[in-house]
């Protein structure tokens, strides 16, 4: 497969932060956020990829500045590096006052994406050509940080082996069981 260029699968979204976007502290909540980035995510790597894909993980998401009721924010997204069925995903979003102009950054992230074939089967995908200094910079990181996503999914899953599937309590009677 032909590498492609990482520009190719620029992905930018603008929202502006609504009241109902927020939490009792006038930021726009968490997990908003997150969903945002999970969208502009996925749209980068199926740009990339010209497949459907679905998030196999996401790294830390650090909540850096304050995304205040009023302001808009503006996350942009775009495939850094390739292994044979994933995707690494950088995304970074900006919040900006619209009447100061003042723009921070609130967080940066990375996920990962799985590309799919007709049947929903991991299938392979182009690699990927880093141009610019940042591009080549996140791409020489890349696979540091998946050996790094390895290692925690690895404890991820001895963690939901030792702790399984029930609940330590009844959730009919919300005592131990």
């Amino acid at each position: 497969m032909k590498a492609k260029p990482c520009i190719n699968s620029l992905t930018v979204k603008n929202s502006h932060v609504l009241p109902p976007d927020t939490n009792s502290h006038g930021t726009l909540f968490g997990g908003k956020l997150m969903a945002y980035v999970d969208d502009v995510a996925a749209i980068a790597a199926t740009r990339h990829a010209r497949m459907p894909v679905v998030t196999a993980s996401t790294d830390s998401v650090d909540f850096l500045n304050p995304v205040k009721e009023g302001n808009t924010i503006c996350l942009e997204a775009y495939v850094t590096y390739t292994h044979r069925t994933s995707m690494e995903i950088f995304v970074k979003a900006i919040t900006e006052n619209l009447i100061t102009g003042e723009r921070q950054v609130c967080t940066t992230a990375f996920l990962t994406m799985v590309a799919l074939d007709e049947e929903g089967k991991p299938t392979e995908v182009p690699p990927v050509l880093p141009e610019s200094e940042e591009e080549k910079w996140l791409h020489a990181g890349a696979a540091k940080r998946a050996e790094y996503r390895r290692n925690r999914r690895k404890e991820s899953k001895e963690l939901a082996e030792r702790f399984g599937a029930s609940f330590p309590w009844d959730p009919t009677t919300n005592q131990k069981a």
